[in-house]
């Protein structure tokens, strides 16, 4: 089992940094870093530290999603607010890193936009569900609008932004999962 894309999706859930989980577990970015990425691996007392930090525990961690669930409601989305960003993601299917893609709902107020992207491998695909969502790839820009979709290769930096005065709203689908 690879632990570290478990508990970076955890911290993201949570909102923190690994700056920020490293301090409430007294260990270093770096080390953290290398557990997300899964170049380490923890003690059990660390792994426990870590775990209560992100507010789970062994139990829940180590339980086994069953492959036949199909449908997810509200209670099972995870949602991080950015205010300094202006944005809200909402990851849509519970441990999606896990699978071949990731979709997100991201709602970006106006003036606001998601954290710009390195240049990594897959491909990203987005729906506009409301307003209008700018998609900057290295410097160019291309409008969506309601009801229009967006393809991205992600082999240049990326992010969307909201230009306008009205929020704007997308599905965004990562593959392979990198949100």
């Amino acid at each position: 089992m690879e632990i570290g894309s478990k508990i970076k999706n955890l911290r993201l859930q949570k909102g923190l940094t690994q700056e920020e989980l490293a301090d409430r577990c007294e260990l270093s970015k770096g080390f953290i870093s290398l557990l997300e990425s899964d170049k380490t691996s923890p003690s059990m007392a660390t792994l426990e530290d870590i775990l209560n930090a992100l507010g789970t525990d062994f139990a829940h961690f180590f339980k086994e999603e069953s492959g036949s669930r199909v449908v997810y409601g509200k209670d099972d989305f995870s949602v991080k607010q950015d205010h300094d960003l202006k944005n809200e993601i909402c990851w849509l299917i519970p441990n999606a890193q896990k699978n071949e893609m990731e979709p997100i709902l991201v709602t970006i107020e106006p003036g606001g936009s998601t954290y710009p992207d390195n240049p990594h491998e897959g491909e990203e695909v987005g729906y506009v569900l409301e307003g209008v969502i700018t998609v900057v790839i290295d410097n160019d820009r291309y409008q969506a609008k309601k009801g229009e979709s967006f393809y991205i290769a992600c082999d240049k930096p990326h992010f969307l932004e909201n230009t306008t005065g009205r929020p704007a709203k997308a599905i965004w689908i990562s593959s392979p999962p990198s949100f």
